[in-house]
């Protein structure tokens, strides 16, 4: 995780963008080609299905950023930050894209890929420590069994690697 301005970002961004522009750029080749072979393609054609790789790209690029009691998702059109020395409630969104929902005292919320927290610990950590602070103070309610199993996927993996090569079974 590397430091910014506004605290740390994920790590794993740089990989996560590169990726993104080449979902667009894929989006963007076969788009042109398709139109191209229909015989359709015109510069109108050509800049919607440019504006429409670039829609592309914004949904698949949010940037996660956490420092010290807060939680911040950049996505498509702004920015959400939740506090999370303050929140109330934790939840889980099924479906094809899983999202961890986080709700503050405030009336904020976002929505964050846990996989994004699985992959970066640090950035793990940060709400973690957030949200045990948000406990100790009795705010958080509801979620804390979302936050445990997250923090088994996190830490499990790990804990069982220092085990093993510490000979520990």
């Amino acid at each position: 995780m590397k430091r910014t301005t506004t605290g740390y970002a994920d790590r794993r961004w740089t990989a996560h963008a590169r990726s993104a522009v080449g979902w667009a750029l894929g989006f963007l080749t076969l788009a042109l080609a398709l139109d191209t072979a229909a015989g359709t393609l015109d510069a109108a054609r050509a800049g919607l299905w440019a504006g429409l790789a670039a829609l592309v790209l914004a949904v698949l690029l949010p940037r996660v950023t956490a420092d010290e009691g807060t939680l911040s998702v950049r996505g498509l059109l702004r920015t959400r930050t939740v506090r999370t020395d303050a929140l109330v409630a934790v939840g889980r969104h099924q479906g094809p894209g899983a999202q961890l929902l986080l709700y503050d005292a405030f009336g904020r919320h976002v929505e964050v890929d846990p996989r994004t927290l699985i992959a970066d610990p640090l950035l793990w950590h940060l709400l973690e420590t957030g949200a045990h602070r948000s406990r100790e103070l009795g705010v958080l309610r509801h979620g804390c069994e979302v936050l445990a199993h997250l923090g088994d996927r996190v830490d499990g993996p790990r804990a069982r690697a220092v085990f093993r090569v510490s000979g520990m079974r």
